[in-house]
């Protein structure tokens, strides 16, 4: 109780000291009746005394049972490998699916039979490429060229479902080059594995150049 003691000392000085400047050098209490009334002072400062005491004590009792609830807890920094990797599934194609050679692949499902898309899903695996893998990735690419439409063209002169540019290069995978969307799809597939090795690995490229 150091710090009540030291209170209740400071506070009776304190006391003392307006009471002796209340009387004044020479004014020192002489009769009965001024005894008397300096008694009650006395008294009413002792009572005020006693009042901040007991304040005192229930502070210092309280501050004593104070206890910690916890601690916050402090976001921890993002590492330098952490940024790093979400940069790179950022910059892949597609949230989701799996990732090959780098770029986000979703698995897509089989589109329906006699379109140029079905044509695409099922040439995948003759070029040594699993469909459930591969396709979004081609997907993507002819989509955006040419709406997997076999006579698309732009005005640069590009041809067909894979935008071949002269379209007359798609003659090396068949005559009918002009008509046909698996002939164009072939020769499609044939440029993305021997340019970049499989369609993610082109759609990659793609992205970032919006072309392949």
């Amino acid at each position: 109780m150091p710090m009540v003691a030291t209170a209740v000392t400071a506070a009776t000085g304190i006391a003392v000291t307006g009471y002796m400047v209340l009387l004044g050098p020479g004014h020192m209490p002489t009769t009965g009746a001024a005894i008397a009334a300096a008694a009650v002072s006395g008294s009413q400062a002792m009572t005020v005394l006693e009042q901040q005491r007991q304040q005192i004590i229930v502070m210092d009792a309280a501050s004593h049972t104070m206890s910690v609830v916890g601690v916050p807890k402090v976001a921890a920094r993002p590492t330098a490998q952490a940024v790093t990797a979400a940069g790179s599934v950022a910059a892949g194609s597609v949230a989701g699916g799996s990732v090959a050679g780098g770029s986000a692949a979703v698995n897509l499902p089989a589109p329906n039979p006699g379109t140029a898309q079905a044509i695409g899903y099922n040439m995948l695996s003759s070029f040594g490429w699993s469909p459930a893998t591969y396709y979004s990735c081609l997907d993507n690419i002819f989509s955006r060229e040419s709406g997997w439409r076999y006579n698309a063209q732009n005005a640069s002169g590009a041809f067909g479902i894979p935008q071949a540019l002269p379209g007359s290069k798609m003659a090396t995978a068949g005559a009918d080059w002009q008509t046909n969307p698996a002939t164009q799809i072939k020769w499609g597939l044939g440029y993305i594995r021997d340019r970049y090795g499989d369609p993610c690995q082109a759609w990659a490229y793609w992205q970032a150049h919006s072309y392949y």
